[in-house]
């Protein structure tokens, strides 16, 4: 089914302390918007790009994954950049698996190569890795509109040439926004003048930054909570009205009616744009045994080996109940389990990189977690717990119904541990090896602090509400109102306490 328009300019919770819009609910707005499509174009990132996906599989809802990068003005390797000089933005879309690629690479290298206040990529690298991308000229703060409110129309038009150069004909796209700005009327009419002289399409976005009209203030408290202001500084620079919201498609064709095409060109490109993620497949590294054995026989060799040794250390002592037989049954069966989930490689790759640590002096944790309920993982070398002394259950960890991969969670010397990285880049190679990102969310009385702050209140009042709030692991507002009368009583009695209240619980999990 085609798509008479998607909103293909769109940031999440995901360009932190920015957008507004939780990502489990964008495809539920799309789809009740009566769009079959939607983009995440959040700054610089692709850390909501997976649940976003699976967010928009589940309402049946197509994933259009892109992201607003920001290109440097010159290099990106130039880290003195003038007074005043900023990157510019721009729009890219995934167009399809090698675009989807490409969008990692160029995410990846901007932070790793271009990180300057941002990550920053630059042209030599939209060059390098613009296949399989459609690019949008982005809102004020794009190249093209910046020369335009700067008053050099030629430096617009070459900007918007270069653009069209990189990414190809077909492939980019001059943005047309309103939000009621006062440079937005100035910028869209230079556009359309750039795009009949270039012949470059326009296309209608709005930069959505929250789902209704009603969460600006939502978003206002954000941005005040990343910039250290508060709210009677006025409205944050380039949100001074309500309109970056989702809009329906008839407002946007009312919005956009001096633009001929312009909305359905969005629904053109929605069509275009078609990704999909492969999930439960394991991608892990070769390993290869000494000798040509094989990784079943040298998982099993290594496990007898460490059974014999054990025992004679005394690290294993048998009773009536922990028998020899007992232990041997269980090696048995655990290997079975091991081979047949396919993960004999995996905890050979484990225990050899604990078992480099180990070799350099580099203190490693005995193990937590499921982990430890492995016997095979023991006798190896893997972990320092006898699961069967303890009679810890290794069906926690793996099991044949499982559908996850096991994770072995292993605690290396904070200061060295970086030695234990490069060593698995080393052998592994570069390429396998990537380090998982942590969130840190708004937990209830950290929001409540925040919004305290920015609404300008004393820290003894907002200190008041938030010892209300139980010391219990994921309490939220809602039910540290339905458990303490007195935090409900002053919700109920106090209208300024009701409105931190509001507005914290309308943040919280961001």
């Amino acid at each position: 089914m085609s798509n008479s328009f998607a909103h293909l300019h769109l940031h999440s919770e995901y360009s932190l302390l920015d957008g507004a819009c939780r990502v489990v609910d964008i495809p539920k707005k799309a789809k009740a918007e009566g769009h079959g499509a939607v983009a995440l174009t959040d700054h610089g990132v692709l850390y909501g790009a997976v649940n976003f996906y699976k967010a928009c599989v589940r309402e049946g809802v197509k994933p259009i994954i892109g992201c607003e990068v920001y290109v440097a003005p010159g290099s990106r390797f130039d880290k003195n950049a003038g007074k005043g000089v900023k990157a510019n933005h721009l729009v890219l879309l995934a167009e399809n698996e090698i675009g989807y690629k490409n969008l990692m690479k160029l995410s990846s290298l901007g932070f790793t190569e271009g990180f300057y206040s941002k990550p920053r990529v630059d042209i030599d690298l939209l060059k390098e890795y613009h296949e399989g991308l459609i690019s949008l000229s982005a809102c004020l703060a794009g190249a093209v509109p910046r020369a335009i409110v700067a008053g050099d129309y030629d430096g617009a038009v070459e900007q918007a040439g270069l653009l069209l150069s990189v990414f190809g004909e077909g492939n980019f796209y001059l943005e047309i926004q309103d939000h009621g700005l006062s440079d937005q009327g100035v910028v869209n009419a230079a556009l359309l003048d750039i795009s009949n002289r270039l012949s470059i399409p326009t296309v209608a976005t709005n930069d959505v930054h929250y789902l209704e009209r009603q969460n600006a203030k939502d978003q206002e408290v954000l941005l005040c909570i990343g910039t250290g202001s508060v709210l009677s500084d006025g409205r944050p620079i380039g949100f001074e009205t309500d309109e970056f919201y989702y809009k329906s498609t008839a407002e946007m064709q009312r919005l956009f009616e001096k633009f001929p095409g312009s909305v359905e060109t969005a629904g053109t490109i929605a069509d275009r744009c078609s990704v999909e993620l492969e999930f439960g497949k394991t991608y892990l590294p070769k390993y290869s045994p000494e000798e040509g054995k094989t990784p079943k026989n040298y998982l099993k060799e290594l496990a007898i080996k460490g059974f014999d040794s054990k025992v004679s250390e005394g690290r294993i002592v048998f009773d009536s109940q922990h028998t020899e037989t007992v232990y041997r049954d269980r090696i048995d069966y655990e290997l079975s389990v091991i081979d047949q989930m396919g993960y004999d490689e995996y905890f050979l790759i484990v225990r050899d990189y604990v078992n480099y640590a180990k070799s350099r002096g580099i203190p490693v944790g005995p193990r937590r977690g499921s982990g430890a309920g492995s016997l095979v993982a023991y006798l190896v070398g893997i972990t320092d717990v006898d699961s069967i002394k303890y009679d810890l259950i290794f069906e926690r960890f793996l099991n044949p119904e499982r559908v996850s991969m096991p994770d072995f969670d292993i605690d290396f010397c904070y200061d060295r541990r970086d030695e234990v990285i490069e060593y698995v880049k080393r052998k592994y190679g570069e390429e396998r090896v990537c380090q998982i990102v942590t969130f840190g969310t708004l937990a209830a009385r950290a929001a409540v602090r925040d919004v305290g702050r920015v609404l300008g209140m004393s820290y003894a009042d907002v200190d008041r509400v938030v010892r209300e709030i139980p010391k219990e692991l994921d309490i939220t507002v809602k039910d540290a109102l339905a458990k303490n009368s007195a935090l409900r009583e002053m919700y109920d009695s106090d209208p300024v306490c009701r409105d931190l209240i509001d507005r914290a619980e309308r943040i919280e999990g961001m």
